[in-house]
């Protein structure tokens, strides 16, 4: 399994990019945040993958954190999305995106992405929505394990792409509030509707924490 790869970029195109590390040039297809976000030729890049293989095809699919490429396993595990589908959420929603509007049950956001209906979208709120606490921990570790492999393959370059500061937020005010004693689904739903709203202001996992536990207040 190839699970990340690091070198130059080559190209990118439409709805791939050419990444080449030890001599070899690998196509890694993308949603279209993750390309838009890809450096320019010859700088250094680092993208997650997971590798699709079917009887006609064997193909690189690209993320630019762990908590994206998971959300990708598990959109790919209902019954009616496949890879291109997954990658028009993602792409849509983001993987955090994807997090608050599951664990808010908001079928509506996951419609937002291009060819989901009201069925595919019900069904994957039905069977994933216990899955956002996990992937909202995972924010904070892909975040810092992909800047910290950007260092190690090249310490003159800059982090890879350009990653999320609200994932890393997200995921740390969720840490917290069940560290203090909350249920991960209850906290996860708090953080979420905070992250939806103003309330948490420009003040990141601070911010999130007291918006989060005033909705926390309210429901007790």
């Amino acid at each position: 399994m190839i699970g990340k790869i690091t070198g130059r970029v080559d190209y990118v195109a439409e709805d791939h990019v050419l990444i080449e590390a030890g001599g070899i040039g690998y196509i890694i297809h993308c949603a279209p945040p993750t390309l838009a976000a890809m450096p320019g030729p010859g700088e250094v890049a680092a993208l997650y993958t997971e590798l699709v293989v079917r009887e006609d095809l064997m193909q690189l699919i690209g993320f630019r954190t762990v908590g994206e490429r998971e959300w990708h396993r598990l959109l790919t595990s209902v019954q009616g999305v496949g890879a291109r589908m997954s990658l028009a959420i993602l792409g849509a929603l983001g993987a955090d995106g994807v997090s608050r509007a599951l664990a808010l049950g908001d079928m509506a956001a996951i419609r937002a992405a291009p060819g989901v209906g009201p069925k595919l979208a019900a069904r994957i709120v039905n069977e994933l929505g216990d899955k956002a606490p996990g992937i909202m921990a995972l924010g904070a570790r892909g975040r810092r394990a992909a800047t910290a492999g950007a260092a190690a393959s090249d310490p003159a370059a800059t982090a890879p792409v350009a990653l999320p500061d609200d994932a890393a937020a997200t995921a740390d005010a969720l840490s917290a509030l069940v560290n203090l004693g909350y249920d991960r689904m209850q906290a996860a739903r708090a953080v979420a509707e905070a992250a939806e709203s103003s309330e948490s202001g420009a003040d990141g996992s601070a911010g999130l924490i007291k918006a989060a536990l005033k909705t926390l207040g309210r429901n007790l």
